[in-house]
């Protein structure tokens, strides 16, 4: 098959021992492995094998939900991957960190870090924290607003850009001979004054091999759509259907091109949640027995937190009430809100029923299926108009992950879908996407 022939983009999402609520209590899991930099060593170098573009840390700065549900805490993200740096050779590395909760010149200077640690294969997702109780670790009493957040989070890029861009990449001269080791008139502070940000001086890193590290972001909301589209170079989102995931790739390609960028720049990467089998029957066993490890009471709680009501308004075994809140009322995540009730509604779910549906994935499309039902599911998405590649979230680590590599991966291969080498170095190379140009009205 041709080689220009347009290719899938995959991520490996890791999440402690795998993306299933009850993972950690299967035989195999060691419990205690999300702390453990072995762990994460072996998937980064199972899912380089797989020549996948990247994996990817989710984090935020609060503890998550009730410890007895499932490994709760977690490494730093950058500094994780730092360390995941030395253990690989090409996999691109992307971090989560908060626009809420930092300030642009930290966070501007640890990606630019990270990208040379890495020679070129640092990624940032860039996320707007919900919630009051990571408010409440930021000496705040109550959640900012959502529009507030994306404003601030607008912002807080262009700063981090401006940063980025301070230092011209002739800059450092090295030069033994004169005595002079760089040139001071190609540092530029950026002595940027906006709504949410004053940052004076240029960054005390040079410019990183990638120029900017890449761009993700994974909220689906309007205003998210919004910050895409200005911003990013990769989405990751979540869709349930063929034709939601449809509608929402048209329309966030659309808003692109509005926003004066190459539509086909930004990759949509929607997450899917995959049980492989040798067997249809295996793969539903492997669904099942992870779904009956779920302890409700728990899951019951993270509902109800997640709807914006109280636990005893749920009950197990009925529908959702149908007073929820509209989503103009929820100041946490708008569109993951969303999607759960639409799901509930639209496949008549019990709260049991659905709380075994987000157990696997968290609103993420869930599969099951063989090595070749899984390829078929992918490319079915990637030829019609819904994905430019996948966010892959393995039930259970390493072993989803690895049987994905082993099993699915050649045949996306032999249908000349995939890569069969990694043909650059750096992250935005895998993507398909230049080195940023420094923009001079940045910077001076």
């Amino acid at each position: 098959m041709s080689s220009s022939r347009r290719k899938l983009h995959l991520n490996a999402f890791l999440m402690t021992v795998g993306h299933h609520e009850a993972a950690w209590r299967l035989p195999e899991s060691d419990p205690f492995a999300h702390v453990d930099v072995r762990h994460y060593v072996e998937l980064a170098r199972i899912a380089e094998r797989g020549k996948l573009d990247s994996l990817f840390l989710a984090d935020s700065p609060v503890l998550w939900n009730s410890i007895g549900r499932r490994p709760a805490g977690g490494l730093e993200p950058t500094v994780l991957l730092t360390a995941l740096a030395g253990a690989t050779e090409h996999i691109g590395l992307i971090a989560t960190a908060s626009t809420t909760y930092n300030e642009p010149y930290n966070l501007a200077r640890r990606f630019a870090s990270l990208d040379h640690i890495s020679g070129g294969r640092a990624g940032w997702n860039v996320v707007t924290t919900a919630g009051v109780d990571a408010a409440r670790n930021f000496n705040l009493d109550e959640l900012p607003s959502h529009r507030d957040r994306y404003e601030r989070a607008a912002e807080f890029i262009d700063v981090a850009r401006k940063l980025w861009d301070s230092w011209e990449d002739d800059a450092p001269l090295g030069d033994k001979d004169s005595g002079v080791w760089g040139d001071d008139t190609k540092v530029h502070p950026p002595s940027h004054v906006g709504r949410f940000f004053k940052v004076a001086g240029a960054l005390n890193v040079p410019r990183s091999p990638q120029g900017h590290p890449l761009l993700v972001q994974a909220g689906s909301s309007a205003d998210g759509k919004e910050l895409a589209a200005r911003y990013a170079d990769a989405v990751f989102t979540a869709q349930q259907t063929l034709e939601e995931a449809q509608a929402f790739y048209a329309d966030l390609k659309r808003s692109v091109l509005m926003n004066g960028r190459d539509p086909d720049t930004v990759k949509i990467l929607p997450g899917i949640v995959l049980a492989i089998g040798a067997t249809p029957a295996e793969a539903l066993a492997l669904e099942e027995e992870l779904d009956r490890l779920i302890k409700p009471e728990y899951a019951l709680r993270q509902l109800a937190q997640t709807l914006q009501v109280g636990p005893a308004s749920l009950s197990l075994d009925r529908e959702l009430p149908a007073d929820l809140p509209d989503e103009e009322q929820i100041e946490g995540a708008k569109s993951r809100y969303t999607l759960i009730v639409e799901l509930a509604r639209r496949e008549r779910l019990t709260v049991r029923q659905l709380i075994g549906r987000l157990g696997g994935g968290r609103g993420h499309r869930t599969f099951a299926g063989t090595p070749v039902q899984v390829a078929d599911a992918i490319e079915h998405w990637f030829v019609n108009g819904a994905a430019d590649g996948f966010n892959i979230m393995a039930p259970v680590l390493p072993s989803g992950l690895e049987r994905f590599v082993e099993e699915v991966v050649p045949i996306l291969q032999e249908r000349g879908l995939f890569r069969t080498e990694y043909s650059g170095n750096t992250l935005r190379e895998h993507y398909g996407l230049e080195r940023p140009r420094i923009v001079p009205e940045w910077t001076h």
